[in-house]
């Protein structure tokens, strides 16, 4: 896949990304419905393929991952994996700070949560948060 080039809205922080896989996301968990409103739509990238510069914003808002604002504008920037394990520094960019047409999504995560207000059409991987912690744990070596 490409380089994508983003940025927020107003301009303060842009954001450039080989996001992997080639579709977009969307988690329907308790803090990213509260975070945006609604889902959490994102494209994922891996840890050394995100380079940003700007007045970014983090916030640990759970014992596993952080959240990032535009010191600015408040645009919602990313979710990144802070705990130990296999999905250690990878990025979910916030969908809109780039542009997105054409893309598909291909993922949606806790739909378990999903509330009954709102939908997508179309036919994809779903996955319920037992499935999502069980993805994002570390695994034991012994």
């Amino acid at each position: 896949m490409s380089l994508f080039s983003g940025r927020c809205m107003c301009g303060s922080v842009t954001v450039t990304a080989k996001p992997e896989p080639a579709s977009l996301s969307a988690c329907h968990c308790d803090m990213c419905r509260r975070w945006t409103s609604g889902a959490l739509i994102v494209l994922q990238a891996g840890a050394g393929s995100v380079k940003f510069d700007g007045p970014v914003r983090r916030f640990q808002s759970s014992d596993w991952a952080e959240r990032a604002f535009c010191g600015e504008c408040g645009s919602n920037l990313w979710y990144r994996v802070t705990a130990p394990g296999p999905m250690h520094g990878q990025y979910h960019l916030s969908a809109g700070l780039f542009d997105v047409n054409g893309m598909q999504l291909g993922l949606e995560v806790f739909i378990d949560k999903k509330p009954d207000a709102y939908g997508f059409a179309g036919e994809r991987r779903r996955m319920t948060g037992q499935e999502v912690f069980e993805m994002f744990a570390p695994k034991d070596s012994g």
